[in-house]
């Protein structure tokens, strides 16, 4: 097999114009034994990270790189037709150095030269040449333009130019052939420009899909991202269906009179070197003052925030309502303080006190904290949270521990309306270049895909209709997945070859990225411009974000915080507001009691709606079911805080199920979506409202579900009943680990949330 090597090709992060999923390409390359392959999306770096990662996983040198927009003058110029703005260009990171310098020129396409596309300018390529390796691209590239309006002087000056910005060693002349006219012509001029220039010439397919075969689905898949129908004479296509991924041997028979073209593409991967490093965080920096280091300082802070919590402490000790000793909260507190310092995190936990505190100056209303956050003493003491781990036995180590390999993540629920100052606030603090928001991708699901096929197809709106309205409407939903649960479907599919090419069609574009929008809530904040990171971003609406989604920026070492905007904040306390105004009392929401019966009557009902985590109807279902059985209030209770919304959130269904074992005692059983089996159930014993009187909860303990009495004697005589029963299997065991880390500590029952 000829050596060659693929360096111009587009996957589906080319939006709407790329059709190649990246493990499916990268899979045919390792089939087909190239050692390396490049990446080359229209103007941004979306699939760089990933593309990177799982090359490496292949045993495939990933080359990263893109096919730039480049302004005929200057990018700040917005003038012109569309299709006149900009030229291609290719550029690939050949060192370190040039992969820093693509990201900030195909960050400044967004931020600066943005007109129709992204664009940047010769001037601004000459600042960031260093380490880039240049191919002239396609026909839209400026010397093939040249060349194919018989310009040859126009094509053979911008040759020239690129060659003086990038080097002579470092800019190739590429050569295409997909049975086009005008790349006949290109091809026949390129060498007389190598010759007279010095320049090596370089082949190349402009790969937009895998197979010959997708032809047909990418034309549709530029249908969809134009907005036009499939028999518009006028619209965007690739007349030939050549630009799939061809094989060494098919490149070499296209080229067969230009192998030092060919040998250029494995000359040009022997260059291309860049690596993505893990393991390595980079936070941004907290100012601490004179004369505490950060270390010294995040102890301080953490031991004030303590004492301040600590009068309420012992006032509940002197009433016997604390469950553990002063000094088992002291010795935690240590042990966490330690850990810490040894994972090296004191500045975040520092940065995450600094903008809450800001916010709670500010009154702004501020959530008591979710998820594996609230097993932290350190973030309790901080005022991060408001749930007391260590009343309700919750696990730091769930949180953060020394074989956690990823930065620790809190989630923070902000007032819907005023979440924006706090982002700003952190704006403000840490630099405008230094804060971005994050990018999220949507992409083309079952029904989705579907009708935008059948509207580019240009099929009656009631056949589309009457085909997606057979798609189960279940989550994660396939085509081939209806297809086997639904008969009519299949039936229609044999019968009728119009829905036989839409479902070709859609089950070939189903599930790839369709569009990029802002992450609801997500933050990066970096030490230094996050340009000296990640690319940026420019939205529809002038936002600025990462060109990496939140796994991404996690994985290169950037901090990712997620600001949330919770309405049930803001509508508390709105209510808050309001009962001051007409009645002038104030509520402290944070001493409401937590075993009011009317609260409870509420749950009992069903009557959750508003109520976060609690107003699905799977969830607003589980009390109502037991009223007839279990009448008593604490049982009753008892169900709606032990469902686990989470898990209910993420596609379970739970059900009650009565036991034979006595009055009163239930079962909570969760089922699998995907499955329809029972795999992890709850065993809740019957009990008096005394119970409910004293605070009796639901809390996790080693990944055990407890019904936690009040007394040691108590607790041990529930403990086996008690006891979350799992049946085997791996389904089973990996339904688990899913509900740990879904798992909510329980904690206020005061209309915003039960935790």
């Amino acid at each position: 097999m000829p050596d060659f090597v693929h360096l111009h090709l587009h996957t589906e992060y080319s939006l709407l114009d790329g059709a190649c999923r990246i493990d499916e390409v990268l899979d045919q390359a390792a089939a087909l034994k190239m050692t390396a392959m490049a990446v080359t999306e229209h103007g941004n770096m979306f699939s760089s990270v990933i593309f990177h990662d799982h090359a490496r996983q292949r045993d495939v040198k990933p080359i990263l790189g893109c096919e730039v927009y480049v302004a005929p003058g200057s990018r700040l110029s917005k003038s012109g037709s569309p299709g006149e703005t900009a030229n291609h260009l290719v550029l690939l990171a050949e060192n370190a150095e040039g992969y820093h310098n693509l990201i900030k020129l195909v960050s400044a396409g967004y931020t600066d030269g943005f007109y129709y596309k992204p664009r940047i300018d010769k001037a601004l390529l000459a600042q960031h040449s260093k380490g880039l390796i240049g191919l002239s691209s396609c026909l839209k590239g400026e010397v093939a333009e040249g060349l194919s309006r018989q310009q040859e002087k126009r094509a053979m000056e911008a040759a020239g130019v690129y060659r003086d910005i990038l080097g002579p060693n470092n800019f190739f002349l590429e050569m295409q052939w997909h049975g086009i006219d005008e790349q006949r012509i290109v091809n026949s001029g390129l060498p007389a420009i190598a010759r007279d220039l010095k320049l090596p010439l370089v082949c190349t397919n402009d790969v937009h899909y895998l197979r010959a075969a997708d032809a047909h689905p990418h034309d549709v898949l530029l249908c969809i991202g134009t907005g036009k129908a499939f028999s518009d004479p006028k619209r965007l296509r690739y007349d030939a269906k050549q630009f799939f991924l061809k094989t060494p041997d098919e490149m070499a028979e296209a080229f067969k009179d230009f192998p030092d073209a060919l040998a250029n593409t494995v000359r040009i991967a022997e260059r291309c070197d860049v690596v993505l490093g893990e393991g390595e965080n980079f936070l941004p920096n907290f100012d601490v003052p004179a004369p505490y280091g950060l270390d010294e300082y995040f102890e301080r802070v953490t031991r004030d925030g303590f004492d301040q919590r600590l009068p309420r402490l012992k006032q509940l000790a002197a009433a016997g309502a604390l469950r553990h000793t002063i000094d088992e909260y002291e010795r935690r507190l240590s042990y966490e303080i330690a850990m810490i310092k040894k994972m090296k995190y004191p500045g975040y936990f520092l940065i995450v006190w600094d903008f809450i505190r800001y916010a709670r100056e500010q009154d702004i209303p501020v959530g008591p904290g979710r998820g594996s956050a609230a097993g932290s003493l350190v973030a309790y003491s901080l005022r991060i949270t408001d749930v007391d781990p260590i009343d309700f036995d919750l696990i730091f180590e769930r949180f953060l521990n020394p074989e956690r390999v990823s930065l620790p993540d809190i989630d923070i629920d902000f007032c819907e309306r005023r979440r924006g100052e706090v982002i700003e606030y952190v704006t403000r603090k840490y630099g405008r270049e230094n804060v971005a928001q994050i990018i999220t991708f949507g992409t083309m699901k079952a029904k989705a895909v579907v009708r935008d096929v059948g509207r580019v197809l240009e099929m009656p709106f009631a056949d589309v209709d009457k085909v997606a309205k057979l798609i189960p409407p279940t989550l994660d939903m396939t085509l081939d997945k209806a297809l086997e649960e639904s008969p009519a479907l299949k039936d229609l599919e044999q019968s009728d070859p119009k829905v036989k090419e839409l479902l070709s069609v859609a089950r070939r574009l189903e599930g790839m990225t369709r569009h990029a929008s802002v992450h609801a809530a997500g933050v990066v904040i970096a030490p230094k411009a996050i340009t000296e990171y990640a690319p940026l971003y420019k939205g529809a609406r002038d936002e600025i974000t990462t060109q990496w989604s939140m796994k991404e920026i996690e994985r290169i070492g950037l901090l990712k915080m997620d600001f949330l905007g919770l309405s049930t904040l803001t509508l508390i306390y709105d209510a808050i507001a309001e009962i001051a105004r007409t009645t002038g009392e104030k509520l402290d929401i944070d001493r409401v009691p937590l075993d009011d019966p009317k609260t409870y009557q509420v749950f009992q009902e069903g009557a959750t709606f508003g109520i976060f985590q609690f107003e699905s109807s799977g969830m607003r279902d589980i009390p109502a079911q037991g009223e007839a059985a279990a009448p008593r209030r604490s049982d009753r209770a008892q169900r709606a805080v032990s469902s686990r919304p989470a898990a209910e959130r993420h596609g379970g269904r739970f059900h009650r199920e009565e036991t034979g074992e006595g009055r009163g005692q239930v079962r909570i059983a969760a089922t699998r979506a995907d499955s329809g089996r029972d795999v992890r159930r709850h065993r809740l014993p019957g009990t008096g409202d005394a119970h409910l009187q004293r605070g009796r909860r639901l809390h996790t303990r080693r990944g055990r579900r407890v019904a936690q009495g009040h007394g040691e004697e108590e607790r041990r005589g529930h403990g086996e009943n008690a006891r979350e029963v799992c049946g085997g299997g791996q389904e089973a065991r990996d339904f688990r680990e899913e509900s740990r880390a879904l798992v909510r500590p329980h904690g206020t029952l005061r209309g915003v949330r039960l935790q």
